[in-house]
């Protein structure tokens, strides 16, 4: 439930990620957001967001079971 509500809340910086151990992922979030939303003028930081949102959703919708034998014991890092 906390990687769902962080990829909602904070999802264009990767945090959610992070949580679920994902380093390599989590920092291409945060570099996107960063580097190409400086040079895009946000719209980096958008398209992660709308990342983020989406994963949270997906998250949140999973049964706990599911979850863990997709994203923990599978180590599905997208979507």
């Amino acid at each position: 439930m906390l990687a769902g509500v962080l990829a909602i809340l904070l999802g264009a910086l990767g945090v959610h990620k992070f949580i679920l151990g994902y380093n390599k992922e989590g920092v291409i979030m945060l570099v996107v957001s960063l580097v190409l939303g400086a040079f895009t003028c946000g719209a980096g930081v958008s398209l992660m967001g709308l990342v983020g949102l989406i994963e949270g959703i997906v998250y949140l919708t999973k049964s706990d079971e599911e979850f863990y034998n997709t994203y923990q014991a599978g180590k599905k890092p997208w979507f």
